[in-house]
């Protein structure tokens, strides 16, 4: 009896290696078993038994082209400093213990900072210390856990994925035995005493069997994969009873044309395979569409400041951005793609890409990565790259950023798992109750009933629903980071509205100076530098002041949040920030920008803010929420507020962005169910510590991954309608629910009883899922002409 690794689980074949009381095949198992155990990952083990892979005896330097310059570059998605993340693509990967084993490699290896598997895509994105551990080797690190990268030009070159060939074949070939095999049992069905057919029905019947041959083999392979994936990981999947009824119209089919005692099922087991490959074309197909429609046409709105080669600004979409535009980038904004510096001193943080905090200083000339934060001073970049929204996509919906969840999708799955051992137990049943009544009779219901109960249809509810839903918000400027946000909106019962750049304009501000008068060389500094601040009153103050938009130097940039921030500009110390901050007495209630050079007090810029029309309309609309205002400022304006907003249940002013973090944080611990709407500058605490943060932007970079919902501030005073349209889809999911059970009901109904033929119950099941995908389409169309006129 042949021996088989502890770690591969294949044969042991060429040499037995004999460790810590256990064989292995070679020495690349070893090694494996030992890094585990060193490491306090034997559990590996436990999750899925004899899961590894065998390490192929290539030599360990095929991998050494990687460290070439122009292939390294090529290869990774990012290098700055001393991390770089390069996205492998791993075919072996194929079950929970795979995906447990590649996101612990940091575990392993010190210089290995973060990894993340896309099982669908069978990728693997990892996070390393390039300067400790080379590209190559870690790609022969990868191979000696084994799970050899795949390293190609096409992977190099990023290619999206397209549509499966290998399911299009699969579906071709069930087309064509169904066709032929329908036309071979014909004459069967028409019955006679025809001495030709009587003659030739053995040979027809044979070739029937040769046609459902492949169609069973091959065409069926996937739901036989993802039955047994699922049963070896302790799971019953609703692939498990498609994959019974396969087994048993084969086996009787076999069965009786052996035995001569009739045609059997070929024909229809091939046509049963055509219609749920149909209906899974269809599938793959529509979230395909869904998400060309989320990554490339849904932008978000994101503005960046295009600088023209005079120096004058102007705020354009994102999606307009061209190579060799050149854009402007305030302190915590995000650079949007890659660009070459060309003015300013660059302190990027790349903590969105690598998940790290510390900042990389760039000077002019140096490459700067997309998705990097400038900390300083405003930069001034060449475009070197088209903008890839999908990139921007995959940072903002990062694991890293996400808070931990439990959804729809989780009580789908539940529902889905229960429903097969139910649809399980009503086919033992009814095959007990038909073996005694007809014995002939027990295959065709037991077939039935576990084609007819397939649990696609419940499956799909869910995510076709909120994918609709997505696309409607996201085409009237409400930007959902996933689909379990739209969950979390409908269950809200808090709002917190902060009060500056969210229900004020960010613009619209009634200003008056008071101070010594300020001298042109004074105000050109001054506005050099507010030029440099993305914070709503710096902005307004900006255009405010009119002087030549002049730029120049920045030096020694600093802000403090929630305080000011000062640089030197032309030799002289600038600060523009509270009154603390340039150490004065605020002695009336006013919203109020001070400034100072040199230390010394020049005088301060008094805002009386402008709040977004319609506002109190909206207020009355709310009445189902606990209404919270929050605001940095004093509270000058606390009795226009308690007039706009009547039914408020609380007012802070004076707050620091902690102070927010806090406010919300108290809420929570009451049971509220909070939304936070911000502005995503000192609000990105209160954001992320918020059960849906909502941030809202005007003209600016307002991208940030501490916000679950991107909103544009026109937007605000419609707030009801987006938070309608989200307890509408919730709805709207529950009556598709409805609908898949009263599809399984009725066809059950059916096949139990027996007068349910196999090859309808194909046409039923992919049936099913034409309605619910038709009736989430149409529902969600209705549900958004409802509140917005552009709905699709």
């Amino acid at each position: 009896m042949s021996e088989n690794c502890f770690h591969c689980g294949q044969g042991i074949e060429k040499e037995r290696i004999l460790f810590d009381e256990k064989a292995f095949c070679c020495n690349g198992c070893k090694s494996v078993y030992e890094i585990l155990n060193a490491n306090n990952l034997n559990n590996f083990y436990e999750l899925n038994k004899r899961a590894g892979i065998r390490p192929g005896d290539e030599n360990s330097g095929q991998f050494d082209y990687l460290d070439t310059p122009e292939i390294f570059e090529k290869v990774t998605d990012f290098s700055e400093g001393n991390t770089s993340l390069v996205t492998f693509k791993i075919p072996v990967i194929h079950c929970s213990s795979c995906i447990w084993l590649l996101e612990s490699l940091h575990t392993l290896n010190k210089n290995i900072k973060y990894s993340q598997v896309n099982f669908t895509r069978k990728t693997l994105q990892i996070s390393f210390n390039h300067n400790e551990l080379k590209l190559s080797e870690l790609a022969n690190f990868l191979t000696n856990l084994g799970y050899k990268p795949v390293i190609s030009l096409e992977t190099a070159d990023k290619n999206v994925e397209h549509l499966d060939k290998s399911l299009l074949v699969k579906f071709v070939i069930a087309a064509f035995a169904f066709g032929n095999g329908m036309f071979l049992a014909f004459p069967e069905y028409i019955g006679g005493e025809d001495y030709w057919m009587e003659h030739y029905k053995g040979l027809f019947r044979a070739l029937m069997c040769l046609l459902a041959i492949p169609v069973v083999v091959y065409s069926a392979s996937d739901y036989y994969k993802s039955a047994w994936y699922g049963l070896k990981n302790k799971i019953v999947n609703i692939d498990v009873p498609i994959v019974l009824g396969i087994i048993v119209l084969f086996g009787r089919s076999l069965y009786e044309v052996a035995t001569d005692y009739g045609p059997g099922y070929f024909d229809t087991l091939c046509g049963l395979l055509f219609f749920m490959l149909l209906g899974k074309i269809f599938q793959k197909r529509t979230y395909n569409a869904l998400s060309y429609d989320r990554d490339y046409k849904s932008f978000y709105p994101i503005a960046v400041t295009k600088v023209d080669f005079e120096g004058k600004q102007d705020n354009i979409l994102l999606s307009e951005i061209k190579i060799g535009d050149r854009i402007l980038v305030r302190n915590q904004e995000i650079i949007p793609v890659d660009a070459i510096l060309i003015n300013g001193e660059g302190n990027i943080d790349n903590s969105f890409i690598t998940g790290e905090s510390a900042t990389i200083s760039k000077q002019p000339g140096d490459k700067i990565y997309a998705g990097g934060k400038q900390i300083g001073s405003s930069l001034e970049l060449e475009v070197i790259k088209n903008v890839d929204q999908s990139y921007l996509t995959q940072l903002w919906n990062k694991e890293a950023f996400k808070k931990h969840e439990t959804g729809l999708d989780t009580l789908t799955n539940n529902v889905s798992k229960y429903f097969t051992f139910i649809i399980l137990g009503i086919a033992l049943i009814s095959g007990v109750y038909w073996y005694f009544i007809d014995l002939d009779k027990m295959f065709q219901v037991i077939s039935a009933i576990l084609i007819i109960a397939c649990p696609c249809a419940l499956a799909l509810s869910a995510p076709f629903t909120f994918g609709h839903i997505m696309r409607i918000l996201g085409r009237n400027k409400f930007y959902v980071k996933d689909t379990i946000t739209i969950e979390k909106i409908a269950k809200l019962d808090t709002i917190v509205f902060d009060k500056t750049g969210t229900i004020t304009h960010r613009k619209k501000s009634n200003i008056t100076y008071e101070g010594a008068e300020i001298k042109e060389f004074d105000l050109l500094n001054i506005k050099t530098l507010l030029k440099n601040s993305n914070h709503p009153l710096s902005k307004s103050l900006y255009d405010f002041i009119e002087v030549n938009d002049d730029y120049y130097q920045v030096e020694h940039f600093r802000e403090i949040s929630g305080k000011g921030y000062e640089a030197m500009v032309r030799g002289n110390l600038y600060k523009i920030g509270s009154a603390k901050y340039n150490n004065q007495d605020s002695k009336n209630l006013e919203t109020a920008v001070y400034i100072s050079k040199n230390n010394e007090f020049i005088g301060k810029f008094i805002f009386k803010n402008e709040y977004r029309e319609n506002l109190k309309n909206l207020f009355k609309k709310l009445t189902g929420y606990h209404i919270f205002i929050l605001s940095g400022d004093n509270s000058s304006e606390e009795n226009q507020l308690k007039e706009l907003i009547p039914s408020y249940k609380g007012m802070a002013f004076n707050q620091s962005p902690e102070d927010k973090l806090n406010y919300i944080k108290n809420l929570q611990d009451q049971n509220f169910k909070v939304a936070m709407l911000g502005d995503g500058l000192n609000d990105a605490g209160a954001l992320k510590q918020s059960n849906v943060g909502i941030a809202i932007a005007d003209d600016t970079n307002s991208f940030t991954p501490s916000s679950d919902v991107i909103m544009n501030g026109e937007k605000v005073v419609h707030l009801d309608k987006y938070l309608n349209v989200c307890k509408g889809s919730m709805t709207i999911v529950k009556m598709t629910f409805i609908i898949s059970f009263l599809y399984n009901v009725v066809g059950l109904s059916y096949a139990v009883t027996g007068h349910m033929h196999p090859l309808f119950a194909a046409l039923i099941m992919p049936a099913s899922s034409i309605t619910v995908v038709s009736f989430t389409t149409l529902s969600t169309w209705i549900l958004g002409r409802k509140y917005f006129k552009n709905p699709a």
